[in-house]
């Protein structure tokens, strides 16, 4: 999204957004996209489903092409447009290849985009970028909150893990009675699974999020909302005051509870 909502801007232009059906809802979000197109980049793809896509990128008036995807049929696709410009990391359809060195493939990925927008002479600071969200959302996220006058600590174990991958259910439990030590009016909110829309507006209406779910976690980063991401390498962060990872993905269960609370700066 920083990425889009920089290129949209420096170049006063309007972008399309070709992703898979289920990013659909999140990329809507973004004011600078003017339309998504569901597609599936996965192997068995209909001939008929790579024509309609076809259709679909060669009626606008494309001036550029970022192709974060790979594989001939999809360069075959695109070496079919008039689009003039068509970046990628590979590819015989790109007229821009790149290979990005040293902290562009490391880091936060938002701002590893950087290397996508060279060639069109964008810049990138992802950490500046803040995903602005409909008053009425807010409002709706902020009357939904429990009452009080204290902090809001927004719990968003991840939906989709299997047994055991995630972080415990107990000390997701434990956690907030151990705060409540130190902090009695501590308020605690169970991330919801509403829309992309009414989720980013919950992740915003808090004071900090504790999340293991890579969805509430980005809407965490894009909001500017204080974080604390499960699983995640700090190095995978941006450098922000009020982010900050700890333990590893696939070792979650290994993470005890004091190790949050530090991680929250109540250790």
């Amino acid at each position: 999204m920083p990425a889009v909502a920089a290129t949209a801007g420096h170049l006063a232009a309007t972008v399309q957004v070709a992703c898979p059906a289920g990013a659909a809802a999140v990329w809507k979000l973004l004011p600078a996209v003017e339309k998504v197109l569901p597609f599936s980049f996965e192997s068995g793809v209909s001939l008929a489903e790579w024509a309609n896509l076809l259709g679909a990128v060669r009626e606008p008036d494309f001036q550029a092409c970022i192709n974060l995807a790979s594989g001939w049929p999809l360069d075959l696709l695109l070496s079919l447009t008039h689009i003039p410009t068509r970046i990628a990391r590979s590819g015989f359809s790109a007229t821009s290849q790149l290979r990005p060195k040293g902290s562009q493939e490391t880091g936060w990925p938002n701002q590893a985009l950087e290397a996508w927008l060279q060639p069109i002479e964008v810049p990138l600071q992802a950490d500046a970028f803040r995903l602005r969200l409909p008053k009425s959302d807010l409002d709706a996220a902020t009357a939904a909150l429990p009452p009080g006058p204290g902090p809001l600590l927004l719990l968003a174990p991840n939906p989709a893990a299997t047994t055991g991958a995630d972080w415990p259910a107990a000390h997701w439990r434990a956690l907030p009675e151990q705060i409540r030590l130190k902090l009695p009016d501590l308020r605690v909110s169970q991330a919801s699974t509403g829309s992309p829309a009414q989720q980013a507006a919950q992740v915003a209406a808090a004071d900090v999020v504790l999340s293991s779910d890579p969805l509430l976690t980005e809407l965490a980063l894009l909001t500017g909302t204080p974080l604390v991401a499960l699983g995640r390498s700090g190095d995978s962060l941006p450098a922000r005051q009020g982010v900050q990872g700890v333990g590893e993905a696939g070792s979650l269960d290994q993470l005890d509870v004091a190790e949050v609370l530090k991680a929250l700066g109540l250790g």
